[in-house]
């Protein structure tokens, strides 16, 4: 089996305070030597300066970064001109997604699937990026079927992808049924699958609600009984998250991607947990 990998997601903070305490939480988690720090990217590249301002720190400071790329309201000029500034930085990877549109645009611009954004990333750079794209397993919002969405997912594999970044979920099955699904239609590279620690309820429904990731019933009953009790909420959240990244790894996972919502703690928790050694 070839060697697991493990990835930190980030979002862009809108402060200086909060792009202090991101910096504290990067060089926290770089302990754990991820093979990659992702960082994300705001609808029709309203993050693009500061995106790139963060991939520069992390590559400085020795860790390799993978911006986000979002496709959805860009022209080819304007992701071309991307594409040429992280090449100029020494930037390898890069997370492909169709992204959302900018609130109160109509026009899709360029592209109108990921899939389209990976050929042109090819078309434009050749081999020079590791790509990186979004799965699915329990199924685009947006998609009208899983088979719809499944065919989606192969085309961006087609177009070039070398690996793929699951949505989070916290049904095993979910997965492991994609991956197989993925696999028969001749699917070959990695599908990590994405982990989303537990430590705010509202915002996890809130989040879980808008992206189509399944908080199963039981969960769901179980999280609200601890109301405003957020270190019980937690304890609770670190044991099935633990859990759910065990049985994945034991059934053959390549690894995990945590999107750490700017948070070591919560991340190195499980890592330890798990007894995964860096």
């Amino acid at each position: 089996m070839t060697e697991r990998t493990y990835s930190y997601e980030f979002f862009q903070p809108k402060t200086a305070e909060g792009a202090e305490k991101l910096r504290d939480t990067r060089r926290q988690l770089a302990q754990l030597n991820p093979k990659f720090f992702s960082v994300t990217f705001g609808a029709g590249g309203s993050t693009r300066d500061r995106t790139l301002e963060t991939v520069r720190e992390i590559q400085a400071d020795g860790s390799e970064a993978a911006p986000h790329l979002s496709c959805i309201g860009s022209t080819e000029e304007s992701i071309r001109d991307i594409l040429n500034e992280y090449k100029g930085q020494g930037i390898r990877h890069l997370v492909a997604l169709r992204g959302d549109l900018p609130s109160g645009s109509m026009d899709a611009g360029a592209f109108n699937y990921a899939n389209e954004l990976v050929e042109f990333i090819r078309k434009e750079t050749g081999d020079w990026f590791e790509i990186e794209v979004a799965a699915y397993p329990e199924v685009h919002p947006q998609a009208r079927s899983y088979t719809e969405d499944l065919a989606n997912f192969k085309r961006k594999v087609d177009a070039g992808a070398n690996a793929a970044i699951t949505q989070y979920f916290f049904n095993t099955d979910a997965y492991f049924n994609f991956v197989e699904d993925a696999r028969a239609l001749g699917v070959g590279i990695p599908i990590v699958p994405g982990i989303m620690p537990i430590g705010n309820y509202v915002q996890l429904a809130r989040f879980s609600d808008a992206c189509g990731a399944e908080i199963p019933r039981w969960l769901r009953k179980k999280l609200e009984t601890y109301g405003d009790d957020l270190p019980s909420l937690r304890a609770f959240g670190l044991d099935v998250v633990t859990d759910l990244c065990d049985r994945l790894l034991a059934g053959g996972a390549p690894g995990l991607h945590f999107y750490t919502m700017n948070q070591a703690g919560p991340s190195t928790t499980i890592w330890q947990r798990l007894g995964l050694s860096a």
